[in-house]
Parts: structure tokens; C-alpha cells; sequence
């Protein structure tokens, strides 16, 4: 195993290190090194999430942080204050107190013997968010970050909202933290004080979903840790990776866009998982890829990294519409900036029914969207496992208004964020539409390609949303998420256009009929033309790592996402089922387990009937120790407001220690 020619060192791991910050809570970290680091030191590449470094992300972590380890580098899992075997509570995501302790335990790194006094932050998801927002705080020693499926603009593009509507993952988040932060740090390492430790955390483990839904607009919760607010703050050398199966690829053009400090971008067809074991592939050499662009930045070793184009995305070919995809065909590409020159808006009218070069006649069509569309939709943020991604669209395109090109004379292919703007008006004062830019086979088979979200109300600003005034005629522009796909010859472009997409997004207040006039609308194409310097781009080398820790695989992992239709009483649930299996680790002899139900259910004809429920358990085992977390987190609504109820209950082998309850009433905010 080596990257980029370099001769592998010998590693050696700690652990448990602890950090002490100066307000007295230790940091728990898990360290590995090259054996002879003190006295050649070496940079190091920080990793700093609330997973737990011991046993959750272990088996991962095992497959990466050695490997750069090998390569010269000093990698540190760091457990977040009040997450594994860190002290104190975790009370929310991406806080001041998270970036402050970042900030001691960098400064920490730096001074060792065995480090050269450089550091970079790498992490996926969490550790991406952080890594920016760490970044824009400007620790004298981070020298360069890798950002992974991560986002610039916690309130646009995140898992709370999206176009200012709310999306059904902030409740499945909050539900999955809530879980999270119930589980006790491990008494082999934290010896007595574990079941205090514990204790202290379930007394204050608060469903954040609380918080978060106190905040239904752009405010000082969302904008902190957006570094979309001054991208000018980082300094620090930016790797920014995505997939389009992601829910988080906007963010790599836009960091390109927006930052002023070296920057490159790398975007492929995958979901929610580090590319080089990623699902739909190809996967690819993401861990020599990584090393390259460490040794440039931390090791002042010129690796030709930065001469390279700065954005490169898989083009992605057309594909048959199904739920889970193992490999999408495709090509690489590449733009030495971003935004392109190479890229040229194509503008097409909506009129009615089709989509032409010109407009027509203004022609007003009515929808009233059934509330249970969207359902073939797939999840927000797929991970590549089954039945995760949106399925045909054809039911989908029946119950919304719908715009279809002629067939294509020739290949289209487009990079970036199409648009779509429409003329409309509400019979309410709140509501929102869905729109779907989908590839339509000759057979009729409808693959989404990428969608939008609005709602009207926040149709000016997310921080100032203003009520529709019923009948009067807005004029509104939905951004759909980015993309790079080629539509074939002989198939049609669709734009489909709802106002409901259950269960992706909370329904509206109250049934909503939209006019749109078609004649009057539009759709932009980031077209952007086949080009000979693809052709030359040096191909990423096959994904690597190493052999994988002892695991024994008692109950195996799952999910399944299920649809059920009660047609006498109206009802339609998508349930979710997510099991992590059960495993035990044999290096340290601990049994886990986790696994949640996510229900979402609503009536027929009654957009405030929807309620959506999340359910987790936990369990923890070794020899007589056994703890076990249930939570149930329920968000349903009236008309006026979001109604909230939570448990949380845990156990010590059969016996229940702890047990609460919550229930909270928030008033809707135009949402």
C-alpha cells in the first residue's frame, strides 16, 4: 500500500489520549502515528465528530486513518465534548463550544513532539461542516481541509430546510442525535465514573428538535457555522467533495464560486459515504487522492495537485429509473474554474403541456396536487443502500402539471443548477411548490434527474418570508440542485411542477390550488458541450484502504422503505426501516447494536393529518454489562402549529433507571 510513491512507515496507534482543555473537560481521542513520529515529526490530519472513535465509527476509521498514518501523517479521531468518552453534553449541532474546543485541541496537535506544527481537518458529513467552519475561525497551525458532503448554508441546504420548506430528515435527524447522545461512554476506559458520566447526559439529552423548530426561518441559529456568510474568513487551503446522489453536491460549486482561498472540487456519482467506498460508483483512489493533496499543502511536496482543473464531476449518462443503483455509467470532466465559460444558459419556455424555444399563449392551468405525491420521490439524502432513491416517476408526473420537450434531435448534456421560473398564484397564504427535471425514456419510464424546492412565502427572503395574498399573480424562481447529466437522443426533457411532495417535505397549512401560467414560464439549462480536454484527464487510481478490523457480524445491517396505502380510510404511510445489524468488536470486546423505524403518515385530502414519527434503540453490550436507549420522537401538526412529543427511556440490563417525557406546541411561521 503506498500513494503517490511515497515508501509506507510503520504505524502505532494510542487509543485513548486526552486532551485537557483549559476548562477542565477532557477530550477523548484516538491517535495513530508512524513508530518513529518523535523523532521525524510529522503534520497532522484531525477528524472531529460526536460518533464515538471507540466503537460506532471504528470499523471505518480503521479502513482510513492508517493509511495516512503509513503515509507520514499523525491522525487524531477526536470524540466531541459530551459524545464517547469525551466529559461534559453535547447540547447542539456545530455550536460556538464545538469550535472552540476544535480550536484548543488544534493548538494541543500542534505542540506535540511528534507533530511538525501543521494540521489539517478532513470529515464527512459532521466532520465536513465543522472542518469549514474551523477554517473560517482561522487556527494559526490548520494549514488545509477536506471537505465531504458537507454545506456552506446550514438553512438553504441542509437537512432542516430546503427553500425555506421544512424537509421530513430534520425530524429523522433529530430523532437520530436524540438517540446518539443517550449512549454512556464505555466503563473500560472512563472506569466508575461511566454510570454518572452517563447519567448527566440523559438528564439533559433534549430532543434538539425543540430548538430547531423554534427557528423556522433564516436566523442567527442557521447563519452561525454558515460560512456562506464570509467566505473571506477562510484562509486554509479547501478540498471540496460531493455525489450526486448526495443530498449535499450544491455545495461544491458553490465553495469554487465563493471562496478566495486555494480551492479544488470533486463531485462523482455518490451518496452519503467517503468516495473511495461509495455507492452508486464508480468508487475511486479517494485515500491517495487525499495524500496528494496533503503532502502539497502540509509537506510543501509538489504533487501537481494544484495544477490540475479545479472542478471535476462525473457526467452522468441516462439511466433506467430505480431505487438503488450499484454503478451509474458516466464519464469524468473537468473546468479549470467554476462558474464556467464552457457552460452557457439554454432558455426554453413552459407553454402549455411542452416545453418550446419560444413562448406561446399565456394559458392558465389549475393544480391542486393530491397530498400524498411525492412519494415515489426516494429519500433526501441517500446513503447507497436499497431503495433510496427516487423511483419512476410516472405516478409522480400524473398527479402535477407537466412540461415535455419533443423528442431530442441530439445529446444534451448539463452542469450545474438548472432553473425554473413560473407565474403563479395561490388560493392561500402559504404553500409551496415541488419541481422535477426528469428524463423521459421512449417508453414513458421517468427518471428524476434533479429537483427544486420554494416555499412561496419565502419567495423574497428566508429571513423576511411574507404571506401570498390569495389571487394575486407572483412571479417566483426555483434553483433545482446541481447536476451533470446527459439526456440521449430520441428522449424527452420533462419538468414537472406539485404542491406537495410527501413525505420529502412538510405539508402545507391548508389544501392549496395553484394557477400557473404556462406561456409564461421558463426553464434554464446549464448546457454544457462534450470537450476534447476530457478525453486527457489522468484517471484516479482504484479505491484502496486496509484490511478491516475484527468485527464478528451477529445480525446484519438493513434498510427498507415501504409504502402502504389504506384505500377505504384514505390513510398512505412510507415507512423507513433502518437497522445498523448487530456487531461485536473483538479487539475490544464490546456487542452494538442500533436500528429505527421512521413512519410518515397522512389522510387523504388533509394536508395538516400529517404526523411523522421516529423511533430508535441502542443497545450496548459486554459480559453482564448491558445498556439499552429507546426514544420515540412524534412531529404533527394543526393548521397553526407543529405539535412535538418525545420519550426517552433507559436500562441497565432489564431494569428501566430512566425515563422522560416531552410535549411542546410551537406555532407554525409560514411554514
Amino acid at each position: 500500500m503506498s500513494a503517490a510513491g511515497n515508501k509506507p512507515r510503520r504505524v502505532k496507534e494510542r487509543p485513548t489520549v486526552w486532551i485537557k482543555l483549559a476548562d477542565g473537560t477532557r477530550l477523548a481521542a484516538r491517535i495513530w502515528m508512524p513508530t518513529d513520529a518523535r523523532k521525524n515529526p510529522v503534520p497532522a490530519i484531525l477528524e472531529y465528530v460526536p460518533y464515538r472513535r471507540r466503537d460506532s465509527t471504528a470499523p471505518r476509521d480503521a479502513l482510513t486513518h492508517p493509511y495516512f498514518a503509513a503515509q507520514g501523517y499523525a491522525c487524531v479521531r477526536l470524540d466531541m465534548r459530551g459524545s464517547g468518552d469525551s466529559d461534559a453534553i453535547l447540547h447542539d449541532e456545530y455550536s460556538k463550544q464545538e469550535h472552540d474546543d476544535a480550536l484548543e485541541a488544534i493548538a494541543w496537535i500542534a505542540k506535540q513532539p511528534w507533530c511538525t506544527g501543521k494540521v489539517g481537518m478532513m470529515g464527512i458529513s459532521w466532520g465536513g461542516f465543522n472542518a469549514l467552519q474551523v477554517a473560517a475561525r482561522r487556527p494559526p497551525a490548520l494549514k488545509a481541509i477536506i471537505t465531504v458532503a458537507s454545506t456552506d448554508d446550514r438553512y438553504a441546504d441542509d437537512i432542516h430546510f430546503m427553500g425555506g420548506c421544512l424537509i421530513n430528515d430534520h425530524i429523522e435527524w433529530a430523532s437520530t442525535m436524540f438517540a446518539f447522545n443517550s449512549r454512556p461512554p464505555d466503563p473500560t476506559v472512563v472506569g466508575d465514573r461511566w454510570r454518572s458520566l452517563w447519567l448527566d447526559r440523559l438528564n439533559h439529552n433534549e430532543p434538539w428538535l425543540l430548538k430547531w423548530m423554534e427557528h423556522q426561518r433564516r436566523d442567527a441559529q442557521w447563519t452561525h457555522g454558515s460560512v456562506c456568510e464570509d467566505y473571506g474568513a477562510i484562509q486554509a487551503a479547501v478540498y471540496a467533495v460531493g455525489g450526486w446522489a448526495d443530498a449535499y453536491s450544491n455545495a461544491v460549486p458553490r465553495l469554487l464560486a465563493g471562496l478566495t482561498c486555494p480551492r479544488k472540487g470533486l463531485v462523482g456519482p455518490w451518496g452519503h459515504a467517503y468516495a473511495h467506498m461509495a455507492k452508486p460508483g464508480p468508487a475511486i483512489g479517494f485515500l491517495a487522492e487525499a495524500v496528494r493533496w496533503w503532502d502539497h499543502w502540509l509537506k510543501d511536496v509538489d504533487t501537481g495537485i494544484m495544477r490540475e482543473p479545479s472542478y471535476r464531476a462525473w457526467m452522468q449518462d441516462s439511466v433506467r429509473p430505480k431505487a438503488q443503483y450499484d454503478e451509474r455509467p458516466g464519464r469524468w470532466i473537468a473546468e479549470p474554474s467554476w462558474p464556467s465559460p464552457n457552460v452557457t444558459p439554454r432558455t426554453y419556455a413552459l407553454n402549455r403541456g411542452t416545453i418550446d424555444d419560444k413562448a406561446g399563449a399565456e394559458s392558465p392551468m389549475i393544480l391542486a396536487t393530491p397530498v400524498t405525491t411525492g412519494w415515489a420521490g426516494g429519500e433526501w439524502c441517500p446513503y447507497g443502500f436499497e431503495s433510496e432513491m427516487p423511483t419512476d416517476q410516472r405516478d409522480e408526473d400524473g398527479a402535477s402539471l407537466t412540461f415535455d420537450s419533443g423528442p431530442l434531435a441530439e445529446r444534451v448534456e448539463i452542469l450545474g443548477a438548472p432553473v425554473v421560473t413560473l407565474e403563479l398564484a395561490a388560493d392561500k397564504t402559504c404553500a409551496f411548490v415541488a419541481v422535477r427535471l426528469n428524463d423521459v425514456a421512449p417508453d414513458g419510464a421517468s427518471t428524476r434527474v434533479t429537483y427544486g424546492l420554494l416555499n412561496l412565502t419565502h419567495r423574497e427572503s428566508h429571513a423576511d418570508p411574507t404571506p401570498l395574498v390569495p389571487g394575486q399573480r407572483y412571479r417566483v424562481r426555483v434553483r433545482l440542485n446541481d447536476i451533470a447529466h446527459a439526456f440521449p437522443p430520441g428522449h424527452r426533457i420533462r419538468v414537472a411542477v406539485s404542491e406537495n411532495y410527501f413525505p420529502l417535505v412538510f405539508s402545507s397549512p391548508e389544501a392549496v390550488t395553484l394557477t400557473v401560467h404556462a406561456g409564461a414560464c421558463g426553464l434554464e439549462l446549464p448546457v454544457r458541450p462534450p470537450r476534447r480536454d476530457d478525453e486527457t484527464l489522468a484517471p484516479f487510481g482504484p479505491p484502496e484502504h486496509l484490511p478491516p478490523m475484527r468485527v464478528t457480524e451477529i445480525e446484519p445491517a438493513s434498510r427498507a422503505r415501504f409504502c402502504h396505502r389504506d384505500i377505504g380510510a384514505g390513510i398512505t404511510e412510507v415507512t423507513i426501516k433502518r437497522s445498523r445489524g448487530k456487531t461485536r468488536l473483538e479487539d475490544i470486546g464490546l456487542t452494538l447494536s442500533a436500528g429505527c423505524v421512521d413512519t410518515h403518515r397522512i389522510v387523504d385530502g388533509d394536508p395538516s393529518s400529517m404526523t411523522s414519527t421516529s423511533a430508535w434503540t441502542v443497545t450496548l453490550e459486554r459480559g453482564d454489562w448491558r445498556i439499552r436507549t429507546q426514544t420515540h420522537l412524534v412531529l404533527g401538526a394543526t393548521p397553526t402549529a407543529f405539535v412535538i412529543n418525545g420519550t426517552l427511556q433507559a436500562f441497565e440490563g432489564e431494569t428501566r433507571v430512566f425515563a422522560r417525557t416531552w410535549d411542546r406546541t410551537i406555532p407554525r411561521d409560514l411554514v
